[in-house]
């Protein structure tokens, strides 16, 4: 029985293999191909950063269409500013976005909105695909989107206000203490309006081939399609295959304890687990230590779950748990080829509903899917020489990776990273120092909350190579701060070779425009070495680079000892520099154009003294575009609290 079930696994491998890789007819010509985006851009403007991937980016509102093209827009709690590139297309029941293949494809992504249900919780709508003369449906949800309200957030419309006692932009007051008490509408800050579905063709389309999508009973949104040709399955036979130990490839039954005891055995026989293609239902957690775990690749091994509630809370303070793969101080973890797809709809922080997570060191985690979990993957250290490769973690809740309290030498390297609900990538060294890790060479696209890439303190860490694209709001891309009870900075924190695009949000609570890179004082000085070199700030919303202290600690705490060096501002709404601390900095080669306001936007500690202001810049030369003037220097007041924006055209080669 065993053995059947296996050779029918392999069987079923092998015909996808045949779907997957099948010849395909004879290619259109090239130059009627579309060339495809990276981020919304031109490729040829972020050549050399981000992540490397299997598929090609197209743009929904480059697209023909018969529906609307919405945007583009910056305005947080707006579809316009949740999409990619800032823009989508808007259909009716009825209208269609139609694609042109620009290379062999058998998979598909669909990034898109559908409305909630009026009271919450979501629905679901049939898309209608169509792909050269096949068509088919996938079947949208916007059940793992639309959040609103304040932190952590809620499911429900028409809740009020979760904090009447917090000051609110949107009156200039704290409700609760506001005579006569404000009116605050609902849906009150709806954010997290995009998901995202994939689906196998079954067989290889060739270039040139059209994609129509037609939105059939509700308005939809759609932001972009990703094309992919996905290879054939990988088949191991040998190992310790879980359908040998009673897991259900047809996810009718739950497979945990099968994986559980699949592990057991290869640990004592020193093999690998594999997990053959099939969707599994794994509804907890299963904990790995010195164990290989390898699918046939995240499009045909899926292991998912649905939230559970557990009965009491748990000793870590979670009220679920669901499916995901935990370290208890665990090394020699190997992880590989197979998706995780979550059922996380809130925000609970006390939760353990992650895709990943525990401590585990030495190990590795490499093509991973991570989909509707509430992180894609947070490490509690201390833990060591982690290795996180070419992994896609998309609509997440929270964060997408976290290396919180002494992780140290790990790296996480050419993993796409789109639409989480906190910071895309963070190092968060709460109690004890991250230390000599490095974040190279990922793509993070629309953080819709916080950063793309944030450290909060930390020792000799670096941040290289990468993309990020669109943040929405209350960060940006790149982030340093003294907060959230990190330990200071010492040594070294590098930023070198990164691109933003379309950063330098808007700051709801402080009411200002942030930088592509800011760095924050809020809990203690950042004095540690800091190097901004080879960064490329393109279309910046607000300013390119900004230092700042919190208003009620800006006499306590300072910015001293960064250095900015060969950096390219391609389009800045205001300005190049804003200085909102006391410190210093240094630049060097630093070329900007389109520059909406002052280059240095000198406010100091807002003191205005006599001598100058409490920041002094010192030009090292070869700064060019005249965005910092000898006037400026050292430490010229230039102050302007709010400055007004102009919009920069969108930015070319150099």
């Amino acid at each position: 029985m065993k053995r059947a079930a296996i050779t029918a696994a392999v069987a079923a491998g092998v015909a996808l293999a045949v779907g997957a890789t099948g010849t395909a007819s004879a290619k259109a010509p090239a130059s009627n191909l579309p060339a495809g985006t990276r981020a919304a851009l031109d490729p040829a403007l972020v050549a050399g950063r981000g992540a490397t991937v299997g598929f090609t980016e197209q743009e929904a509102e480059s697209a023909p269409t018969s529906g609307t093209v919405i945007g583009p827009g910056r305005s947080a709690y707006t579809l316009p500013a949740e999409a990619s590139g800032r823009s989508a297309v808007q259909l009716a029941p009825g209208q269609w976005v139609e694609f042109t293949l620009p290379k062999a494809t058998n998979a598909i992504t669909v990034r898109y909105s559908i409305p909630d249900a009026p009271t919450g919780g979501g629905r679901t709508a049939p898309l209608a695909v169509k792909v050269g003369k096949d068509a088919r449906t996938m079947t949208l949800t916007s059940q793992y989107s639309w959040l609103y309200n304040q932190y952590p957030f809620s499911n429900d419309p028409n809740a009020g206000l979760l904090h009447p006692d917090w000051w609110i932009t949107e009156c200039g007051c704290v409700p609760s203490a506001t005579t006569p008490a404000p009116v605050i509408t609902t849906p009150f800050r709806p954010n997290h309006f995009y998901d995202e579905q994939r689906l196998l063709l079954g067989k290889t389309y060739r270039a040139g081939e059209k994609v129509r999508l037609t939105a059939s009973s509700a308005a939809t949104v759609i932001d972009l399609l990703d094309t992919e040709l996905v290879g054939a399955p990988k088949i191991d036979l040998v190992a310790a295959n879980v359908l040998l130990f009673g897991a259900d490839p047809a996810g009718r039954k739950d497979s945990a304890n099968a994986f559980d005891a699949a592990i057991a055995f290869a640990r004592k026989a020193k093999l690998k687990v594999y997990v053959p293609p099939g969707t599994y239902q794994v509804n907890r957690h299963i904990v790995v230590d010195d164990v290989t775990i390898e699918g046939a690749g995240s499009w045909y091994t899926i292991i998912k779950g649905t939230q559970q509630t557990l009965s009491t809370p748990a000793p870590d303070g979670s009220v679920h748990t669901g499916v995901g793969f935990y370290g208890n101080n665990s090394r020699n973890v190997h992880l590989s080829g197979f998706a995780i797809e979550g059922d996380v709809r809130e925000r609970i922080d006390t939760d353990q509903v992650n895709g990943i997570g525990g401590a585990m060191s030495d190990s590795t985690i490499d093509g991973l899917y991570i989909h509707h979990t509430k992180v894609g993957m947070w490490f509690d250290g201390p833990m060591s020489h982690l290795t996180i490769t070419n992994n896609v973690i998309v609509d997440q809740i929270a964060d997408g990776v976290n290396f919180h309290t002494g992780v140290t030498d790990s790296l996480v390297k050419n993993n796409f990273i789109r639409n989480t609900g906190d910071d895309a990538l963070a190092m968060w060294s709460e109690k004890t120092a991250d230390a000599r890790n490095t974040f190279d060479h990922n793509t993070v696209q629309t953080p819709v909350l916080a950063n793309g890439i944030a450290i909060y303190g930390g020792t000799d860490n670096t941040v290289s190579n990468n993309l990020v694209a669109d943040p929405i709001r209350e960060g940006s891309a790149l982030h340093a701060g003294s907060r959230f009870g990190a330990e200071a900075f010492t040594g070294h924190l590098w930023f070198t070779g990164n691109t933003t695009v379309r950063s330098g949000t808007y700051e709801l609570n402080w009411n200002i425009g942030l930088g592509a890179i800011w760095l924050y004082a809020l809990e203690k000085n950042i004095d540690a070495d800091i190097e901004v070199v080879g960064d490329n700030f393109l279309d910046n919303t607000y300013n390119a680079i900004m230092e700042v202290a919190d208003w009620p600690v800006k006499g306590l705490y300072s910015i001293t000892n960064v250095h900015v060096k060969d950096v390219k501002i391609d389009g800045a709404g205001t300005s190049v520099l804003s200085a909102r601390v006391g410190g210093n900095a240094t630049f060097e080669n630093v070329d900007a154009r389109n520059v909406g306001a002052v280059g240095v936007n000198n406010c100091g500690r807002f003191n205005f003294p006599a001598a100058g202001s409490e920041f002094s810049v010192t030009d090292l030369g070869g700064n060019d575009g005249g965005w910092l003037a000898p006037w400026m220097l050292p430490n010229t007041i230039t102050c302007d609290d709010r400055p007004p924006v102009v919009a920069p055209p969108a930015p070319s080669s150099w």
